[in-house]
């Protein structure tokens, strides 16, 4: 065999091992193991736990929404028919339509990382209390991370009753603008009086704003 022979085969011999190696590659690509697929694609969640060892010790410092939210007590607005998220105080599911009808309510709608809304939202706790059972504050946080919402509202000392929807099914349903803080007002026949999508800094402006007395 002559030394141009050799040479002949020994690159043919190379080409051949990347061409292997090459057509391996591309089909890693296009066909992902699982472990990638879960990391690229993560499983749809409602909630999520808090990124410090802490967090789950905060215990669940929001009020519950009472027997409205299982039994209810009408259907309430069309816009928020068939909407359901967990109650923060205790993790049961709630016909959003069901337990806010017959009320007037002032729904507002947060996350533990908005500072606007952490600052908000002491002033919605004083003019709950101020309006008494005239009308129901509740808030709706939108982030996945329900133990740091617990933990913002244990660290404000805010007790409201408060829906725990990461997937912002009420603000969609209300069309309301993704916009944090924002207040929706809702009659007692559940239709929307108004939308708020800014920040209060106290009592007093709440009630200037949504034209409840808060004396």
């Amino acid at each position: 065999m002559t030394v141009k022979t050799r040479w002949t085969i020994a690159i043919l011999a190379v080409v051949a091992a990347l061409t292997v190696a090459l057509v391996a590659q591309l089909r890693d690509i296009s066909e992902p193991t699982a472990t990638t697929a879960t990391t690229r694609t993560p499983a749809a969640r409602e909630h999520r736990d808090a990124d410090s060892p802490a967090a789950g010790q905060g215990g669940r410092p929001a009020r519950s929404l009472g027997p409205a939210s299982a039994a209810g007590q009408g259907l309430g607005s069309e816009a928020l028919r068939g909407v359901t998220v967990e109650c923060a105080a205790d993790g049961s599911a709630v016909d959003v339509a069901r337990a806010l009808a017959g009320h007037r309510v002032i729904l507002n709608l947060w996350a533990y990382w908005c500072a606007p809304c952490a600052a908000e939202l002491p002033a919605m706790a004083e003019y709950q209390r101020r309006v008494g059972s005239d009308v129901m504050v509740v808030t709706v946080h939108q982030d996945e991370n329900e133990t740091a919402a617990l933990l913002r509202l244990a660290d404000l000392g805010v007790r409201l009753p408060t829906l725990q929807d990461g997937r912002r099914r009420v603000a969609a349903a209300l069309r309301v603008v993704n916009v944090m803080p924002a207040t929706v007002v809702l009659r007692s026949d559940g239709s929307v009086a108004q939308t708020l999508p800014r920040a209060f800094a106290s009592a007093d402006e709440i009630a200037a704003a949504v034209g409840h007395d808060a004396g």
